[in-house]
């Protein structure tokens, strides 16, 4: 059988409210539309419920609007056209956008029928409407447009980053397979080549953060907060923890984590048989086999994938099955893409878009599965009542594609015939696990301090981040002589550029994950169904209770975090026998 005759393509519900053939093309085309909402008399519990799916309607067609234009862009980050249309958004539409969703968030929170609303969701959609009237300024509206074009001008930056080695100019992402090279002469060259590319470019992308810092800062004071970082908690909407909770998660993440990292390092150390462990030694196997290589080709990695869920569950296969059928795809890794991978929700038609850049390690491999997760995610909510209840705070979005990162991993034989290269690929995932909690831990601490420090100059921002970076990796590393590379390397991470605050989650959601794997190895169709069940309330639930329809607990301890890691060694150690 084709795809296309064993899949079922979603269609989106008709515009009712909005219009069949409404295409945006300038403001005043929303703008009716906008007035209606505002001054609509609401007479009864059902007006007020209609208001809202016609909002909801108009929020999701801007949504997916938005979201193609950022698609494109990220797609060819070099066409002007492209930029020109995704900029048109930024500084046209959302400043407008800004300010009518204020007065709307107000109309509703003063409805005299607000407490006869009693849907699931409801109530967590009104304590986000509430903050957000709360930290509205309008003089915020113009900074946050001017922060949102700066910050695009990091994945312009970063996605003109090539570097040439044996006369081939390729990707960074290209150039770092062969960090797995068990040529250590090979995996310097093109550690050195990577890092000096990145260096190139420090200066500029100093100059780009201490643009957004101070922009950042500005709104944070504005909004009537001590900092930066107190605003985006609030605009982040994180009602379920606070910075303290961070502080303990940085805590007991040095204290349960930090020492398997150097157990890791010097059993590398040994294992290669090398004096000094170097930074380009961190990714080769360490007894000296070749790179695993799970597919060749993006259509190879999507299909094993497909094949990969189905065996886990058939529904899961048909969700990656119809995003191939509608090209919702882009996978492998080229020049002018910009860098990363992401997920994309588009609210009306439900079928999110999946971004990457493949070319043909096991970190691609393992990030489809994370990003499948996401769009597991995105079709299980897409016919939740209102646009607002799809959209989940990101610690319960990571939950999704994290936890299908390990509850996957007994269908690697997919990706993996040699039972050897199996066992080696689930260690090295398992180990990344044990390295992905401190990194986290770091950006975190690292985001805190700068935020808190907005005056700061570019040598105290490196001064503070070897400090926190210390704190969070190995003591084995010798970094001399390339000193200059190790205090930089918080450039590479796009999300203190373009989405800041925006990684605690990954944490957070990697203690949630694992929960949801030990539920999976001790009953598979239980474990299974606790995951599904937390997907499917997309957010009409807080955090704690998403986290208890998949039977795992919200918890940043030590005791907790230990004991996490306990079970993820037992699983290496079974894996190593």
């Amino acid at each position: 059988m084709t795809t296309q005759e064993t899949v079922h393509i979603p269609t989106r519900s008709k515009r009712v409210f909005i219009g069949e053939e409404f295409d945006l093309k300038k403001w005043e085309d929303l703008e009716p539309l906008f007035e209606n909402l505002k001054t609509r008399k609401i007479n009864s519990a059902e007006d007020l419920k209609q208001w809202f799916s016609d909002r909801s309607e108009i929020e999701s067609y801007l949504s997916e609007n938005f979201a193609w234009r950022y698609i494109r862009q990220t797609c060819d980050t070099a066409n002007t056209s492209l930029i020109s249309a995704l900029q048109f958004f930024i500084a046209e539409i959302q400043p407008k956008l800004a300010e009518y969703g204020n007065a709307l968030d107000k109309k509703v929170v003063d409805s005299p029928y607000l407490d006869q609303l009693t849907a699931p969701g409801f109530a967590i959609t009104l304590r986000s409407m509430k903050k957000a009237i709360e930290i509205f300024r309008d003089e915020n509206i113009p900074l946050i447009t001017e922060m949102q074009t700066e910050e695009r001008h990091y994945g312009a930056i970063a996605g003109a980053m090539t570097v040439t080695l044996d006369g081939e100019e390729m990707t960074l992402q290209k150039a770092a397979d062969r960090l797995q090279s068990t040529d250590r002469t090979i995996r310097e060259e093109a550690w050195r080549a990577i890092s000096g590319r990145r260096y190139e470019d420090h200066g500029k992308l100093d100059d780009l953060l201490n643009k957004l810092v101070t922009l950042r800062n500005q709104v944070g004071k504005n909004a009537g907060f001590d900092n930066y970082r107190d605003y985006m908690f609030a605009a982040m909407g994180r009602f379920d923890y606070t910075p303290e909770d961070c502080f303990n998660f940085h805590g007991s993440v040095k204290k349960a984590v930090v020492p398997l990292l150097n157990d890791m390092a010097s059993g590398r150390k040994d294992a290669l048989k090398v004096e000094q462990l170097r930074p380009w030694d961190t990714k080769v196997d360490p007894k000296g086999l070749p790179p695993l290589k799970p597919f060749s080709t993006g259509e190879e990695l999507l299909d094993k994938t497909i094949r990969c869920f189905s065996r886990l569950d058939p529904f899961l296969g048909d969700c990656l099955r119809i995003m191939k059928t509608m090209k919702h795809l882009d996978l492998e890794s080229r020049k002018g893409k910009a860098p990363g991978g992401y997920n994309y929700p588009l609210d009306e038609i439900g079928v999110p878009f999946i971004f990457m850049n493949a070319t043909s390690n096991l970190r691609d491999m393992v990030t489809l599965l994370h990003e499948g997760g996401h769009a597991v995610h995105s079709l299980v909510t897409r016919d939740l009542a209102l646009n607002a209840f799809k959209h989940t705070p990101s610690e319960v979005a990571e939950l999704a594609s994290m936890s299908m990162e390990l509850i996957t991993m007994d269908f690697w034989d997919e990706f993996f015939e040699n039972e050897n290269d199996l066992k080696r690929a689930k260690i090295q995932h398992l180990e990344s696990i044990i390295e992905t909690l401190p990194w986290v831990a770091t950006v975190d601490k690292f985001q805190h301090w700068m935020y808190e420090n907005p005056q700061h100059t570019p040598e105290q921002r490196t001064d503070a981040w070897v400090r926190i970076y210390e704190e969070f990796t190995d003591t084995m590393m010798d970094w001399s002589g390339i000193e200059n590379f190790k205090k930089y390397l918080w450039q590479r991470q796009l999300h203190i550029y373009e989405v800041p605050f925006y990684y605690i989650e990954y944490g957070i959601a990697q203690l949630g994950a694992i929960g949801v794997w030990k539920n999976y190895r001790q009953d598979p169709a239980k474990g299974l169904k606790g995951y599904l069940d937390a997907l499917k309330l997309g957010y009409t639930a807080t955090i704690g209770d998403i986290y208890q329809a998949a039977n795992i607990p919200f918890d940043f301890s030590e005791q907790h975090i230990s004991d996490l890691m306990q079970f993820v060694r037992n699983e290496l150690e079974e894996l190593k026998k």
